[in-house]
């Protein structure tokens, strides 16, 4: 079952990871310029999560051999507040991805957020003793190096009348973007270590609606003082692709972020924080593929390469895992088939 869970999440993950920043870009590239609302937008679709937690509730409900009545809230106090930071530092890492989205394109936004994964992996180490094989190193070195090439052509991309500062800002906002998501990643997982209470996945949804919801709230105050709901109907008539369509973007890129959402902290809880980092790395040739069809951006030989590489550090990494599962089979085989003796009281 938790591998059918695992299989589930990384569907899902890639479904977020892929389609966020395609659609995000969407607002921007015909007319959107609000970087607090593309914030909000990310997070905002939590209520989604009350209707999984409503059926987890009535299956718990319905299947309690005792008589007593589950609950409807399982998180705790001191769960709930390191809910709230991570949704607050969740919230900062938003903003600063909405700031570099409405500067960069897709390919190169995509890139340099792919460098989050080194950020995930020392973060991973150091907070939840993450062991490292050699198998997911080489996925880790490889998915990295993808990056790298991508690297090569990543100035060619600067859209057309954009200044040098402003894509120099772009490019650093999305760098601390990537630093501060790669270590959520690896907090997220140290919370679960940490609680005392058995980590089910109901428990993941309620931490998860948690953080999202002080996230918004970080982004809804930025709203606020901005005034950026006094200008989304005006924005709405200026749209590039009509009126309508730009409330449909809307709601699309906040179930879209939503499902991106879901799928990490659903990874993280099947199998690691790590795995996570390196199936959203893994992901990003996809988007550059995704960007290049969509968006008619340049796919250049150094794009192949690194989709080549992302692609065999990701098979890397679940034979590494695979492998790993196979040899501990085995050893508790081993263990359970204790010979058998017989006593002889024959005198020889």
């Amino acid at each position: 079952m938790k591998r059918i869970l695992l299989i589930i999440n990384c569907i899902i993950l890639a479904i977020g990871t892929s389609g966020s920043p395609l659609i995000m870009r969407l607002y921007f590239i015909h007319g959107g310029s609000r970087i607090w609302l593309s914030s909000f937008l990310q997070t905002i679709g939590f209520p989604i999560l009350l209707l999984p937690l409503f059926i987890f509730y009535i299956h718990n409900r319905n299947t309690n051999t005792e008589n007593k009545k589950p609950k409807i809230v399982s998180i705790e106090p001191r769960l709930f507040v390191a809910a709230a930071i991570i949704g607050v530092l969740t919230g900062v890492g938003c903003f600063l991805y909405s700031y570099a989205s409405a500067r960069l394109p897709v390919s190169t936004s995509s890139l340099i957020a792919s460098t989050q994964l080194a950020f995930c992996a020392v973060f991973a180490f150091f907070l939840v003793k993450q062991k490292f094989t050699a198998y997911s190193v080489n996925s880790v070195v490889l998915l990295i190096v993808a990056a790298g090439i991508l690297a090569l052509r990543g100035s060619g991309d600067r859209p057309a009348g954009e200044s040098t500062k402003q894509y120099a800002m772009g490019f650093l906002m999305m760098s601390i973007s990537s630093a501060l998501n790669g270590s959520i990643l690896p907090l997220t997982e140290l919370v679960y270590k940490k609680t005392k209470h058995a980590i089910t996945y109901s428990l993941i949804l309620e931490i998860q609606l948690v953080s999202c919801l002080f996230a918004t709230l970080f982004s809804m105050t930025g709203m606020i003082v901005n005034h950026d709901f006094k200008e989304i109907s005006r924005e709405a008539q200026q749209f590039g692709l009509g009126e309508t369509n730009y409330y449909v973007v809307l709601v699309a890129s906040a179930i879209i972020s939503q499902i991106f959402y879901l799928g990490a902290v659903g990874v993280i809880f099947s199998a690691s924080s790590l795995l996570s980092g390196i199936m959203i790395s893994m992901l990003l040739p996809v988007t550059e593929v995704l960007a290049v069809i969509f968006y008619k951006e340049n796919f250049q030989a150094e794009k192949g390469v690194s989709l080549f590489l992302s692609l065999w550090g990701f098979v890397s990494y679940f034979y590494g895992e695979f492998k790993q599962a196979k040899e501990m089979k085995k050893v508790t085989i081993t263990e359970t088939e204790l010979p058998q003796y017989h006593c002889d009281n024959t005198n020889p």
